[in-house]
């Protein structure tokens, strides 16, 4: 039987230095998100190119996606929205997309994780 993915995150930091967010989920899990592919991935309906493009996992292109060092992509913020989900603030002032936990576990970039799609 396959271990279910928590979809509960129990630590956010992120690393200007490291220009990552990290998320430790309640299974232990820890994804590690390069602030390129948070921004690559920006779940608002003006990146994803309108609401008719909204789905609730991230598409599979942003993982290929490479976004140069930018204010688009130097994270300053990160906010809580709720119990369920998080917002970036981004340098370039983009602050729309609301990143849920559910969005965020499908993004995990980890071998694991992109082995199981």
């Amino acid at each position: 039987m396959e271990k279910s993915k928590s979809e509960k995150a129990t630590g956010v930091t992120a690393s200007k230095s490291k220009r990552e967010l990290v998320i430790t989920w309640e299974d232990q899990h820890v994804s590690n998100y390069p602030f390129g592919l948070l921004r690559a991935a920006c779940p608002c309906a003006s990146c994803r190119g309108g609401h008719q493009n909204m789905k609730s996992e991230p598409d599979e292109d942003v993982f290929t996606r490479q976004m140069e060092d930018s204010l688009s992509t130097r994270l300053t913020n990160v906010v809580a929205v709720g119990s369920y989900a998080l917002t970036m603030v981004w340098e370039d002032g983009h602050d729309y997309g609301i990143y849920n936990w559910h969005y965020l576990r499908a993004l995990c970039p980890c071998d694991e994780c992109r082995a199981g799609k």
